[in-house]
Order: structure tokens, then sequence, then C-alpha cells
């Protein structure tokens, strides 16, 4: 049955946007800071997460360093420094030396006394799934919380698209509400990700705990191009489903295949297409994407390296050529208002509803002292 339209009395999609931008992010969970493979031993890597300048850099013992990139002397970015050996980085100013623990090893300068305010904040990085993962907040880190990503390690790397990353201008809860809204696809993606076939659907929306899914399946359409390009001969037209969950504060799974009409989708293929935001300011986010192929049904290497390269090449043009360029736009039309806004409800915005919801219950929780 289709989803019925949230009532008026929800929560808005969005929130004022004439009022200063002020910080809606979770600290005390784990946040994407960039992929395994972009932090090269014995470089010095900086992102801004969460509004806070940090550089990391792999130590000695294979693990990871994260402490904030401004030295506490005349604040110049640790990042411009040089890591040194025992896991030391050397401000490039006027070379105070700082170990992987964030505190002030050395002082070049005077009697060489370190006061207890030169050292730094650091934090705690875990890599998995090929990715690094760094808690920000200030409660005891749960590795345990970090989301489920297996399917980047548990097939072949044939079947697996290259990571990719993109910086996005608007704050990420713009980013989850386009990535959750399935029926934008049929229009921002006509062609790629959806037709005219797959814009009347049923949307059912499920809440398990604090993941929040939302569902669009088509049946008897024209097969979207990123699936028939994946598929063998006799997939033209089929069954077709998509089902997005979200992992707070902003992490999603796209399940997404299609499979001969009336058969079930066991018999079908498609992929995982795997979106992962971190908050780089509360006006922009950094993005990192891949998509893992389940039940593949092509044949020989060849032909399967040319599909994981244009699965890339389709999503990538999707989300940077076609969703980023609205999200963008969205973010400075509403920045630009002079009132409040509210957006019209629909049915298709149920999904979205229901994930602000219990974002804005751990928002409150997180304020919350332990």
């Amino acid at each position: 049955m289709t989803q019925a339209a949230p009532t008026l009395t929800e929560k808005p999609l969005v929130r004022a946007a004439a009022a200063p931008a002020t910080s809606r992010f979770i600290r005390n969970t784990w946040y994407v800071a960039m992929w395994s493979a972009d932090l090269e031993p014995g470089k010095l890597v900086s992102r801004t997460l969460l509004n806070e300048p940090i550089v990391f850099f792999r130590k000695e013992d294979g693990g990871i360093a994260a402490m904030t990139d401004r030295c506490s002397h005349r604040f110049a970015p640790l990042s411009m420094g040089k890591l040194m050996s025992g896991d030391r980085v050397q401000c490039i100013y006027h070379g105070l030396e700082f170990g992987a623990d964030g505190q002030c090893v050395k002082n070049p300068h005077g009697n060489c006394t370190i006061p207890a305010a030169a050292h730094l904040k650091s934090y705690t990085v875990i890599e998995r799934h090929t990715l690094l993962w760094i808690w920000m907040g200030d409660k005891a880190p749960d590795p345990a919380k970090i989301p489920d990503y297996s399917c980047l390690d548990d097939r072949p790397a044939m079947h697996i698209t290259k990571p990719g990353y993109l910086t996005v201008d608007a704050g990420y809860e713009l980013v989850v509400d386009n990535l959750l809204d399935l029926s934008h696809t049929s229009y921002v993606h006509a062609g790629i990700l959806g037709n005219a076939d797959t814009v009347e659907a049923d949307i059912k929306v499920e809440q398990k705990g604090d993941v929040v899914a939302v569902s669009r399946p088509s049946k008897n359409a024209d097969t979207p191009g990123i699936l028939k390009m994946m598929s063998p001969p006799g997939f033209e037209r089929g069954d077709q489903w998509s089902t997005i969950s979200w992992y707070a504060p902003c992490y999603m799974i796209l399940e997404f295949g299609v499979s001969k009409p009336g058969e079930p989708k066991e018999k079908g293929t498609g992929y995982f297409a795997l979106h992962l935001l971190t908050p780089e300011t509360e006006r922009t986010t950094h993005y990192h994407y891949s998509a893992a192929r389940w039940n593949v049904l092509t044949e020989g290497d060849e032909k399967n390296s040319a599909i994981r390269e244009k699965i890339f090449e389709m999503r990538t043009f999707a989300f940077a050529e076609q969703d980023v360029p609205v999200i963008e736009a969205q973010q400075r039309l509403m920045d630009q208002s002079r009132e409040p806004l509210s957006p019209v409800l629909l049915a298709i915005d149920a999904g979205p509803t229901r994930y602000r919801r219990v974002l804005e219950r751990l928002l409150s929780e997180d304020a919350k002292p332990e």
C-alpha cells in the first residue's frame, strides 16, 4: 500500500534558513575521515571534520594517529610540517614537536620547558572496511557502533568499484534527504537509475531500532540503464527493487537490483550502493562512495572489469553532475531566505521525515552529559 503523506504536525524536513548556521552534529559517534588508501605511510593528511582541523598519519606500528591540526604556539597547521621518526610531528613554524597522542614532546626554545597548554587534543581512529573511522566525542568510543560495510571486504575486488570521494557545498542533512528519497531517481536520474516505468511505485518505510529503511519496488518495468548494463540478456524488463537503509547519523546502504518478471530476487542481480557522509562544516560535506555487486551473472574478467569501471562512472555522474547541483542550489536558496522555511510534505517524504525524528532524538541524547 502506498505510504500516506506525513502529517503537517511532523517536524519539517529542513530547518529555518534565515538564522545563522548552528552545529547539528552528533559528536559521540563514528565518522569516516577518508578511505584507507588515501593515508599513505610517511604522509601528513589534513581534514576538517565537524568544523575541527585534524591531521592524520600512519604510525610506525601501522596504527593511525589523529590530532588537532593547529600548533598551540602560533596556530600554524601541523600538516604543513614534517613527520619525524618516533611518530612525531614537527611544526613548520618554530619546530615544536608533538607525539601521536597530541602531547607536545619538544620545545627547542629557551629553557625548553613545555607549557601544559602546549598539548593538543587527539582522537581515536579505527581502520575498518577499507575506511578510517574517527570518534569525535568525549564519551568512550565503542567500536561496535561502526556501521556494517563488510560488503567491501567479503567479495572479489573485481566486483567492488574503486573508492570515490566528493565534497558537497551543502549541509549533510540535505544530502541525506536526497539519498533517502528514492522517488527522485525517475526524474533527476532518468535513463540511469530510473525511467518513466519507475515513477509509480509503492513506498514502504520501516524502522528497526534507529535504522530507517525506505523501499520502492517496481514490477515488470523497463530496466534502468545501470542495471541493464550489468545484467545478462533477458533482463531488458523485470521486477526491480530498491531499498535504502539509513544508519545514524549519515550513512546509507542502497540495495538495488532486478530479476526477470515474476522471478524471485535471489535469481536476479544487483549491487549495494554505499554512501558515507561526514560533515566538514555546517554547510559543507565530505561524501565517500563505492558499490559492491551481488549475485554477479555476467561472465569473464574483461567484461566484469569494464562493468566495474562503468558503474563507478555512472554513479559518479549521477551524483556529481545531477544530484549535487540541485542540493547545492537548495542550500543557497535556503540561506538566502529572510523567513523560516517549512516544505510542503508529500507521500514520498515519509522516509526523510522518519529519519529526521530519529536524528532529532539522537542529537538531544548526545548533548546530555554521560
